[in-house]
């Protein structure tokens, strides 16, 4: 199997510390990025292709030239159009099968915007326009806890206010399509089981403390269910993450973020993954930011990017031994 891409990020981030302390993942991967950004002492050797081999405890490193030197806190416009460059090249690179998934370290949206007039909310966005368009949704997985949580906000980035309109059946299907297929391709289940979170407090309680439960998604879970999916709900999001109830299911999708967020960095704060579902590749991330606040002072954790790593690698097999598995079929 080909080795996993690891994007810089913002190189003014803690992104490129991070880069030589995830080799502890144990893990192939390939750094991609200006390694004159690397911290001082770095042991890398550059490669022109990704399974290229290095030596022992040496980071292997994709060059690609940035136009300024990194400044630890502070982010340089003229970076910005090279972080994008960067993540491109990732997805053609694996696109290619040179590599078997992405992982992707921060960006920072603020100086992409101002350097690169950068279009997009974030990653997901900019990797969905990459991959044609897809319909993406994210998930946020924990790696140290058993049962494991991942759970899947079916809207993100929305003032709460705005959740009870943006939340539509259309949309909360589509993301258990997604989900589902997903979790079957990249996670080996071969029939998830899917726990829907409730909107409202207690699930509405039948109505009492409000009415989508019972308008629409309950009977949106029946018709999905005779359709032959696993799905339970919807239920009382204040009773769904503790470690009996998440036996019951493989991911909890819930109505908007923090009620997605919050388990997850309560549960396994250093070890969450944040992978994206629904693209025609492998995509994971730290879930975490830059850390300007951190970056340069030695202090980076690289305990969500060597979990993201070794999550990225698991998928990669586990896509792969589902795609022979239905090509022997054929």
């Amino acid at each position: 199997m080909p080795p996993i891409l690891l994007t810089c990020g913002e190189p003014a981030g803690i992104g490129p510390e991070l880069a030589p302390l995830a080799l502890d993942a144990g893990v192939p991967f390939a750094w991609l990025g200006d390694p004159a950004h690397l911290p001082p002492g770095t042991r890398w050797t550059g490669v022109t292709d990704p399974a290229q081999p290095v030596p022992p405890g040496h980071l292997a490193v994709l060059p690609h030239s940035f136009p300024s030197p990194r400044t630890p806190g502070k982010p340089d416009p003229a970076n910005a159009p090279a972080v994008v460059e960067v993540i491109a090249r990732a997805v053609a690179l694996t696109r290619q099968d040179k590599a078997a998934a992405i992982c992707t370290l921060p960006i920072n949206k603020q100086a992409l915007v101002k350097g690169a007039a950068f279009p997009f909310p974030g990653h997901t966005e900019y990797l969905a326009h990459l991959a044609g368009g897809a319909d993406v949704a994210m998930m946020l997985a924990s790696t140290t806890i058993d049962p494991p949580c991942r759970t899947v906000p079916a809207t993100i980035h929305i003032a709460l206010e705005d959740v009870p309109h943006r939340l539509t059946p259309e949309l909360l299907e589509r993301t258990i399509r997604i989900t589902a297929a997903a979790l079957a391709r990249d996670f080996g289940l071969s029939h998830p089981r899917i726990a829907l979170a409730g909107l409202n407090p207690h699930a509405g309680e039948n109505g009492v403390m409000g009415d989508q439960e019972g308008d629409w998604i309950a009977p949106l879970a029946d018709r999905l269910r005779e359709q032959g999916f696993a799905l339970t709900g919807p239920l009382p999001a204040d009773t769904m993450f503790h470690a009996a109830a998440r036996r019951n299911y493989d991911a909890a999708i819930c109505a908007y973020h923090d009620q997605a967020l919050i388990p997850i960095k309560t549960l396994d704060f250093a070890g969450g993954v944040n992978v994206t579902l629904g693209l025609p590749f492998i995509r994971t991330s730290p879930d975490h930011g830059t850390a300007f606040d951190i970056a340069g002072k030695g202090l980076a954790d690289p305990t969500s990017t060597i979990a993201a790593l070794r999550m990225a690698h698991d998928m990669a097999q586990k896509s792969m031994a589902q795609k022979n598995m239905t090509q022997k079929r054929r």
